[in-house]
């Protein structure tokens, strides 16, 4: 029996460039936590941007957060309880913001627990960034003057894969490396798998129990620990010869699986 489901958003439940929910969704993930079912948003997004969206139901979920660095369990109080986070080694993660920022036309996006850390970005860019997310946003001048635990370190470039070529002969053996979108590429010592686990570990809940839904690379983690994997029908055909089971929506599948549990 299911009784977790772990969800990406963009290019999952929101196509790219929307930034709204779908209102039924709020009504399917009420249900299935009547029917004993958690429903867990699963994103490189940050923990209050990721409440923000999920807002109706932002009590009655788990999140999943920066690529599985971050996770929170279900509470109503802000910021809810950390079930696990893994930071990234201090000097090799300044290193990997510099290298980002040397590329041309690129910017480093520094993710601590629940801040986005940009150095020397533009100020509209900055501003931009802010709108579109609703993250918690602190512009910094270096790197080094952040404090905090450093747990996702993001290239924001015209081209993940020109950005992966560039940065991966260096630090893809040292970080999990993943696009994770038009123009971003991703670097963590966790990734959405790790996440998941954690978050099974901490609620008792068998992986085997656990259903998960992406698009991306850096779904595959998730999708592979999970013991129902769904991937979108929209998923390069790489990803789509990997996991055979596909949809072209989430809200059918819980629909159906909510009509199987007679809810």
């Amino acid at each position: 029996m299911v009784k977790l489901i772990a969800s990406d958003i963009d290019g999952t439940l929101l196509s790219y460039g929307e930034t709204s929910l779908p209102l039924a969704l709020f009504g399917l993930i009420r249900r299935l936590r009547s029917a004993g079912v958690l429903f867990c948003p699963a994103s490189g997004r940050q923990y209050h941007s990721m409440r923000q969206l999920f807002a109706p139901v932002a009590d009655e979920v788990c999140f999943l957060c920066e690529n599985g660095a971050a996770v929170f369990g279900p509470g109503a109080e802000e910021p809810a309880p950390v079930l696990s986070k893994t930071p990234m080694p201090r000097q090799e993660a300044l290193a990997l913001i510099g290298d980002i920022m040397s590329l041309p036309e690129s910017h480093a996006l520094v993710s601590g627990q629940n801040i986005s850390y940009l150095p020397r970005w533009p100020e509209k860019l900055a501003a931009d960034f802010r709108h579109w997310t609703g993250n918690l946003v602190r512009p910094v001048e270096r790197a080094e003057d952040i404090r905090e635990e450093i747990i996702k370190v993001s290239a924001c470039c015209p081209s993940p894969a020109a950005a992966a070529e560039a940065l991966g002969p260096r630090w893809g053996g040292t970080f999990h490396m993943a696009e994770a979108g038009p123009i971003w590429l991703d670097f963590t010592l966790a990734d959405k798998g790790t996440g998941l686990r954690g978050l099974c570990r901490s609620l008792g809940v068998d992986l085997g129990e656990a259903m998960a839904f992406g698009d991306n690379w850096n779904d595959v983690p998730m999708l592979e620990a999970a013991g129902t994997p769904w991937l979108m029908a929209s998923a390069v055909p790489a990803l789509r010869e990997r996991f055979p089971r596909q949809c072209e929506g989430v809200l059918p599948v819980l629909e159906k699986l909510l009509a199987e549990l007679g809810a």
